[in-house]
């Protein structure tokens, strides 16, 4: 499987990182052209390239968008048409700027992104843990006290892809609800940041 990335930050560099440890391709991209992300591919492997944020989209079978959010606009939409598209981005206005409807609760930054790509199947993931932890903590399958992320959306095949993507990479996955539901676990809830079993994850979601 080939991974897209729209963004190669520190979440993205590791998603990247642990995708080509099980044995896919990932497609970088960022904001400053492919040029600049000669070093990170060189550092990555054969397994890495670079694009362009559009060339990165049509690459990906499934694609990673983890840019702040005020760069959502910029998000190219017709290679992502259709396809799976996970969502890493948190809303931090001190960077942003302040976005009424999310301020008001009226929306959440997923269904932000969600409304911008139109067809795209957008599971909100990976914003719960910082970059180290997601590299350090994965474990087997099945262990007493393996770590859980919390993933949210509104297609239950795409919630499939990306379920087994983070098993893959050793975390247990706790299924928040529809995309809405991705404000359960934004930041300064209890459910992000913590390292949690799932039961403590749902937990931690509330009812």
């Amino acid at each position: 499987m080939r991974i897209g990335l729209i963004g190669s930050g520190r979440i993205g560099s590791t998603v990247a990182r642990l995708a080509i440890a099980q044995g896919h391709d990932v497609v970088l991209s960022n904001s400053r052209g492919p040029d600049s992300l000669a070093d990170l591919v060189a550092s990555l492997g054969p397994h890495a390239s670079a694009a362009t944020s559009t060339g990165a989209a049509a690459a990906g079978d499934i694609v990673v968008v983890t840019i702040p959010l005020r760069a959502v606009p910029d998000v190219p939409v017709e290679p992502l048409a259709g396809k799976v598209v996970i969502d890493t981005n948190n809303y931090y206005p001190q960077r942003d700027g302040h976005i009424t409807a999310l301020d008001s609760g009226e929306t959440t930054s997923a269904e932000l992104l969600a409304a911008h790509l139109g067809d795209a199947r957008v599971v909100k993931a990976f914003n719960s843990i910082e970059a180290s932890q997601l590299l350090n903590d994965g474990q087997p399958a099945g262990s007493p006290d393996r770590r859980a992320l919390p993933i949210a959306g509104d297609d239950a095949d795409a919630k499939k892809v990306v379920t087994e993507l983070i098993d893959s990479f050793g975390y247990d996955v706790v299924d928040a609800g529809p995309l809405a539901e991705g404000r359960r676990f934004e930041p300064s809830t209890p459910a992000s940041g913590a390292r949690l079993t799932a039961d403590s994850l749902r937990v931690a979601l509330g009812p």
